[in-house]
């Protein structure tokens, strides 16, 4: 017997779209995979173990928080696995398990559902867990494994180099070994050509767009470019800046988290900005040798701020000056 269909009242817009979050939130977690892979290469199973870890606290705090919550948490929508993966990626990967669980705790619950949950958040919550960590836990958070396809110990990234021994101590580093992963640091720091190459699947999902993270390393390229060109015996060039540290993970899978970052054109392009010009300034006058993280959750506060004076132009409006 042909079952009856039913007239659908609903209230507008009377639009559908075919994307939906977990649909979203996967297909972010698949574009991590050659970053991913990049990491498991350089740093052997620990990154795997960080990898699964991170995943399995971080799905599985949502799923205890949903079973007690009276509101309805859809905790295998996606959205705590990507938070697991981009936390993983923040962290060394001889990070022990109890770090990684404690990093799990604050992202879930104090990045995420202390805010309602998923779409409620100001900010980033894999971002909100790294700075908890490098501010609790420096000692765990800063001892960076070298990749194990050169000898596999512990020392400084290149940021760090740079900050504690000055641009005589990075001179014999390649642009070509940085780009590819060939340094020390956490495992979404060490391939920006990985990075991209997952990012180009979302931007051609159009999953994100092109103006913060241009606005974002461009910003970034050019005020280091600036102090460069004044001074090259005192500060690291632009392609220096680019290619260390968190800039491209950050620019392409943090800043643009669709929850965290404005929704109108100029809103994107300020943000991007902001988030650029404290990534310098940190990076060129902090105590702290990376200033990514930072500079990110001090934008997101000013998303409100600039949805408000920025706004979306709506569905059917036009522009009347």
């Amino acid at each position: 017997m042909e079952a009856k269909k039913l007239l659908i009242m609903d209230s507008s817009p009377l639009g559908t779209v075919g994307e939906s979050t977990r649909k979203i939130m996967y297909s972010v977690a698949l574009s991590l995979v050659p970053a991913l892979a990049v990491s498991v290469w350089m740093f052997g199973w620990e990154a795997v173990r960080v990898l699964v870890l991170t995943s399995i606290f971080c799905v599985g705090m949502e799923a205890i928080i949903a079973k007690f919550s009276r509101q309805k948490i859809d905790y295998m929508d996606g959205s705590a696995l990507v938070t697991g993966i981009l936390l993983a990626m923040n962290v060394p990967s001889n990070a022990p398990w109890w770090l990684l669980f404690i990093g799990s705790l604050v992202a879930i619950v104090l990045g995420k559902q202390v805010f309602g949950g998923l779409g409620q958040n100001i900010f980033n919550p894999a971002l909100v867990a790294r700075v908890f960590l490098l501010i609790s836990f420096p000692l765990q958070m800063t001892t960076w494994p070298l990749p194990q396809v050169f000898d596999g110990s512990t020392g400084a990234t290149p940021l760090g180099i740079l900050k504690t021994e000055g641009v005589g101590a990075i001179a014999k580093l390649n642009v070509g070994d940085l780009a590819m992963g060939h340094m020390g640091g956490s495992l979404g720091e060490i391939s920006a050509l990985a990075l991209l190459v997952g990012a180009a699947f979302l931007f051609y999902k159009k999953y994100i767009t092109w103006e913060i993270p241009v606005t974002f390393i461009g910003t970034v390229f050019v005020f280091t470019g600036i102090f460069y060109a004044i001074n090259p015996a005192q500060y690291a060039s632009p392609v220096f800046h680019m290619f260390t540290g968190g800039l491209f993970l950050g620019a392409l899978y943090m800043a643009t988290d669709m929850v965290t970052s404005p929704l109108s054109f100029k809103g994107k392009l300020i943000f991007g900005f902001g988030c650029g010009f404290f990534t310098a300034l940190i990076r060129l006058f902090g105590s702290y040798p990376e200033g990514v993280s930072f500079a990110i959750l001090f934008m997101n506060a000013f998303v409100p701020l600039l949805d408000r004076y920025f706004p979306e132009k709506k569905f059917g409006m036009v522009n009347n000056g």
